[in-house]
């Protein structure tokens, strides 16, 4: 069972695109989405798509970071051939995606996004469908008003 709203946002770091150890910072609002895997048509919709509004993530004070069980070389390539300007943590033993409870299958974390706010995850959607979800998300945010437009 994924974490829920009101669970609390695991502590968990990881290599990024660039190879650089990140931390995941749960203190303000972050979007975190789990994908399958780089370079494939779901996940290069959905990317994309994070990538499309990522102007308006920024304005509203929104990190977004994608992970998957790909390596940092992976992520790596798959930034560079669709100009993908957020992070991507490499979790290729599938240790992030056990602290937030994703199922992994045939070593692919399950599709899975989550928001977190001041340590806790506030919204879990699970079972996404790639193409729209990056504005779906966002209209969440701005509608319950976690968020707004500076």
């Amino acid at each position: 069972m994924v974490l829920k709203p009101g669970d609390s946002a695991p502590s968990v770091s990881a290599k990024n695109q660039h190879g650089e150890t990140v931390e995941l910072d749960t203190d303000g609002p972050t979007v975190v989405y789990f994908y399958p895997r780089d370079d494939t048509p779901g996940c290069t919709v959905e990317a994309r798509q994070f990538e499309h509004e990522r102007k308006t993530y920024d304005e509203s004070g929104v990190t977004v970071v994608g992970v998957s069980t790909d390596d940092v070389d992976s992520h790596a390539a798959f930034c560079e051939a669709y100009d993908l300007s957020f992070e991507l943590l490499a979790d290729p033993e599938g240790t992030i995606a056990n602290a937030f409870d994703v199922p992994l299958r045939r070593n692919a974390a399950a599709r899975v996004t989550f928001v977190l706010l001041e340590g806790e995850v506030i919204s879990t959607y699970e079972d996404v469908k790639p193409d729209g979800h990056a504005r779906e998300v966002l209209e969440n945010l701005l509608d319950d008003g976690i968020v707004s437009l500076e």
